[in-house]
């Protein structure tokens, strides 16, 4: 069943995993479904599982490889995989209940 929620989340996740970028879209698609690559692992499992323990440290050792345009990209990405997947979790535990 398709709601105005269900529509709007689907929008936001094609804007930010489909829509233009600085990074490669099949980039954020990985980061998205929580699957980077190995240099992208420490930054995507921690948006993934605790947010608040991202560091500067963390995202400075990944500024000789990547931009502050691909950087945020790559963090709303991730962002956007981690809150699917807790809508996901929910939904089947309203389900269950």
């Amino acid at each position: 069943m398709s709601t105005p929620l269900s529509r709007l989340q689907a929008a936001t996740r094609h804007a930010v995993v489909e829509g233009p970028g600085s990074t490669d879209s099949a980039l954020r698609r990985q980061v998205a479904s929580g699957q980077p690559p190995p240099e992208l692992t420490t930054l995507v499992r921690k948006i993934f599982d605790h947010a608040y323990r991202l560091t500067d440290d963390d995202v400075n050792a990944l500024r000789a490889h990547y931009g502050e345009e691909q950087l945020f990209e790559l963090m709303v990405a991730a962002a956007i995989g981690a809150s699917e997947y807790r809508l996901k979790a929910a939904l089947a535990a309203l389900e269950t209940a």
